[in-house]
């Protein structure tokens, strides 16, 4: 059977932009031969798509590095590089994409084929036709491709279910899920619990289905992580309607009432939003004499519950998941119930559309290392150098103008630097100048 796992962290990086080029026409009775060096070409993206076909994030497991591919360098003749195909990563419907840097949000995937871009892919670089004008007609300048962006990411997974089974161990949830949908869960004549959740999608007519979703057994105290705490409680917040199994015979000596209570209980602890989304009671092992006798007290402990907090009393059927009776009118409300209703979300955090900006506010940092060598660091210079062809004096002489007029050569004045300091910059190291 294969793992269900609903957790992972990944590193994803884009591709580097393609290198500009430095060439000139060379050509056999074609006089004043200029510029021909060609652009290169965009560095992939990292997107992630979601595929309906999965439904755990065991692929990420073992494969936790995804890089695209670097755009084509520019060639002469005027000939510009290819761009890189883009990689796709597939990822389950129900998957949160957060920064674990900063824990931003960054997607909430949900609909089949949806695609976000978790890490954008460097321009290619400009090559020396870009840099021709009339005072340098034959210019030897042209750029590096753009670094593309690199993240480590969180990935979340929440299972995706129109209704969802809750309550104690071995009520049943789960001989209820496979009797009702095509699904298989494990079961077991004792006392134990379905460890992962179990999707299951229950045909009512032409046109008319949902999915059912069977979560792991709470117990009291699972929202302060008691048993499988609220691991497994996130996965209840996907779902728009809640049928609550009670096993009705007390099998294993519990209370059926006091059985609700703690479920209850352990919900709003949870999150108080869950009881505001409609509720099924599910009385479960009817076939049973105990059953019989139990049901009666326990719809009047119910009652008063609910009438006691002014609240609408559920709709309560009594079932047999072992015999398939009263089956039929607890799917057909569930049915009813999710065509009807609108969803309750939990929280009511939006998601923006997804930007990210790799340039700091300030262009650069000095930082005085000992005497007469400094550190010179910050993204926005970092990336100006990274895409600075040093091959070419007329390249580095137009770095240094760039710098210059960033404000470095003031700077490092003020802070104190003398001529002949070193400073370094991603490992290059230059003279500074007054």
């Amino acid at each position: 059977m294969a793992t269900f796992l609903d957790r992972a962290k990944v590193n994803v990086k884009a591709g580097k932009g393609g290198d500009g080029m430095v060439a000139f026409r060379r050509e056999k009775y074609v006089p004043d031969g200029g510029p021909a060096g060609g652009d290169g070409g965009r560095g992939g993206n990292v997107i992630f798509q979601v595929d309906e076909g999965l439904r755990t994030l065991m692929d990420f497991r073992y494969n936790r590095h995804f890089k695209a591919a670097n755009g084509q360098n520019g060639m002469s003749k005027s000939k510009y590089g290819a761009g890189a195909d883009d990689l796709i990563v597939k990822v389950p419907p129900g998957t949160l994409v957060r920064d674990v840097e900063t824990n931003t949000l960054i997607a909430d995937l949900v609909d089949n084929g949806q695609q976000v871009v978790v890490a954008k892919g460097g321009r290619g670089g400009r090559g020396n036709i870009r840099f021709a004008t009339h005072k340098n007609p034959a210019p030897s300048i042209a750029e590096n491709g753009e670094p593309g962006e690199e993240r480590e990411l969180s990935l979340e997974l929440k299972v995706l279910a129109d209704a969802g089974l809750v309550g104690y161990p071995s009520v049943g949830k789960s001989t209820l899920l496979s009797v009702v949908s095509n699904a298989k869960p494990r079961i077991a004549d004792y006392q134990f619990t379905t460890l992962t959740p179990n999707l299951g999608v229950v045909q009512l007519g032409v046109d008319q289905e949902f999915v059912l979703a069977d979560m792991p057994g709470l117990i009291e105290g699972a929202s302060q992580g008691v048993g499988l705490g609220i691991h497994f409680l996130r996965h209840i917040e996907r779902t728009k309607v809640l049928i609550h199994v009670i096993d009705m015979a007390a099998t294993h000596g519990r209370d059926p009432y006091q059985d609700f209570l703690d479920i209850i209980n352990e919900l709003a602890a949870y999150n108080e939003k869950l009881l505001e989304r409609p509720m099924i009671l599910a009385l479960n092992k009817m076939d049973e004499p105990a059953a019989q006798e139990n049901v009666g007290t326990f719809k009047e402990k119910v009652a008063a519950y609910y009438q006691e907090r002014r609240q609408e009393l559920p709709f309560m059927y009594e079932i047999s998941a072992w015999q398939t009776t009263g089956i039929k009118d607890l799917l057909n409300k569930t049915y009813e119930l999710i065509q009807t209703t609108a969803f309750v979300p939990l929280t009511e955090e939006v998601i923006e559309a997804v930007h990210y900006q790799l340039e700091e506010e300030v262009p650069f940092h000095i930082e005085a290392i000992e005497e007469g060598y400094w550190r010179l660091y910050g993204e926005k210079i970092e990336k100006l150098y990274a895409m600075t062809n040093m091959v070419h004096d007329e390249s580095i002489a137009r770095f240094a103008r760039q710098l210059r007029l960033m404000g470095v050569d003031e700077a490092l004045r003020q802070a104190g630097a003398m001529p002949g300091d070193i400073v370094d910059l991603a490992g290059y190291q230059f003279e500074f100048v007054d």
